[in-house]
């Protein structure tokens, strides 16, 4: 019997809240639990990583096929030039998310930004420095890339998939600041992950984004927190997810299917 189009667009959305939900309902459950067990909200956070990558690596590995998704990417023997054509979209993603994310704060500010900084700067630093360049690049990616976003892709498009992610991923940071700095990154990776299906480089670049965040001084971002700088920015890095997302859509192979050796995580 065959499903009509009506039917199967309801299962699509229906497939698209209960994914992220899902997943972010029992990532935060374990959140909590681990602040009520450790104590520390820092250190609970570099736990909570570190055990989302166990979880998700271990699925990864043991169960290939629950997250494997049509179409397969063809082997790109152009992936030096792709690399560099990321690395420029990384550069625009860092310089979007930061002017729009120093506008919003400049003008309207946000208390859960604020929040947050406390929390850090009250924390050990090595623990600090543990989630920064550690926890949060591998636990994130382990989660978002390597679970939310294949089992969007099973039943929807690259990309509903990508925003569907991006727009959870902001908002799982809690308050505008971090969500309007993080969403174009968000988009980048997801790009990424379709057309690599492995982990490595979306921690790699989620690393240098988090590692450029805290070595580059707000000072030295200050002359972009404006609405002309912000809406530039921006829309040079649409442009730039576009190219990419035409060159990751078009370079797919019909009907295939990973196997268990191009989905392991640890690849």
């Amino acid at each position: 019997m065959t499903t009509s189009p009506i039917t199967s667009r309801l299962f699509s959305i229906g497939w698209c809240v209960l994914v992220p939900f899902a997943a972010v309902a029992v990532y935060l459950g374990l959140g909590t639990f681990a602040v009520l067990l450790v104590g520390e909200p820092i250190v609970a956070t570099v736990v909570l990583g570190m055990l989302v990558v166990v979880l998700v690596g271990s699925m990864r590995i043991q169960r290939p096929r629950w997250l494997a998704h049509a179409p397969a990417p063809r082997p790109r023997p152009e992936i030096p030039r792709f690399g560099w054509t990321v690395l420029g979209c990384a550069a625009l993603a860092f310089l979007a998310g930061q002017s729009l994310a120093l506008w919003i704060y400049v003008t309207a500010g946000s208390a859960g930004f604020d929040a947050s900084n406390q929390t850090r700067q009250a924390a050990a630093a090595v623990a600090t420095l543990l989630l920064t360049l550690v926890a949060a690049p591998a636990g994130e990616e382990f989660l978002f890339r390597g679970l939310i976003y294949p089992l969007l892709r099973k039943r929807v498009s690259i990309l509903v998939s990508t925003l569907v992610t991006a727009v959870v991923f902001g908002l799982v940071h809690g308050n505008a600041v971090q969500f309007a700095s993080t969403l174009p990154l968000a988009v980048l990776l997801a790009l990424v992950y379709e057309r690599t299906r492995v982990l490595w480089p979306c921690v790699l670049l989620h690393l240098g984004f988090n590692l450029a965040a805290a070595l580059v001084p707000a000072q030295a971002l200050g002359a972009l927190a404006n609405p002309v700088s912000a809406v530039f920015l921006c829309l040079a890095f649409a442009g730039c997810a576009l190219g990419l997302y035409r060159r990751v859509a078009g370079g797919t192979v019909p009907g295939a299917v990973q196997g268990a050796g191009g989905e392991s995580a640890m690849q």
